[in-house]
């Protein structure tokens, strides 16, 4: 994909999907890439070894992993906030006490002191409780589809 810079020098964007995110870093650690918007967890590790450039983060608020980076919000992009997030699902129709059963032992996977310092190491944070079962990833899923569904749709590229 090209990106129009006004005399079209050339400078070429590529698509997250396109390079897994290793392939991505070499290319900007290797400074053939001008930008890149990543994950935290994948980005850390180059941002505090000083091989990238660190603009800020995408989040409403700073992140504890990286406490000196400014928010896009506070460098004047008001209201900008793009938050990455993971959810489990299963196949309709799983019988719904396998699924409190993957639910419960997730629960108390991200309550364990190990797997809670390592996310925070990544700039990763552990969603709230509420959030933390189906129907609160139900609610959330439908605030992002929401959110972002109409940005999508506006730009003429969506998948249905």
């Amino acid at each position: 994909m090209r990106v129009d810079a006004g005399e079209r020098d050339g400078r070429e964007a590529h698509r997250g999907a396109v390079l897994g995110h290793r392939a991505r870093h070499e290319r900007v650690a290797g400074r053939p890439v001008d930008i890149l918007c990543d994950q935290t967890t994948q980005t850390i590790p180059q941002i505090k070894a000083g091989n990238v450039k660190f603009f800020g983060v995408t989040t409403k608020d700073r992140i504890k992993a990286l406490p000196d980076a400014p928010t896009l919000h506070e460098q004047g992009l008001k209201d900008f906030e793009v938050v990455v997030w993971h959810g489990i699902y299963a196949p309709k129709g799983t019988p719904k006490p396998a699924i409190e059963k993957m639910n419960a032992a997730v629960r108390t996977a991200l309550k364990d002191p190990e797997v809670m310092k390592r996310m925070a190491d990544l700039g990763a944070e552990i969603s709230p409780d509420k959030q933390l079962s189906p129907e609160g990833l139900q609610a959330w899923l439908k605030s992002e589809i929401d959110k972002w569904g109409p940005v999508i749709k506006s730009g003429g590229k969506f998948a249905d």
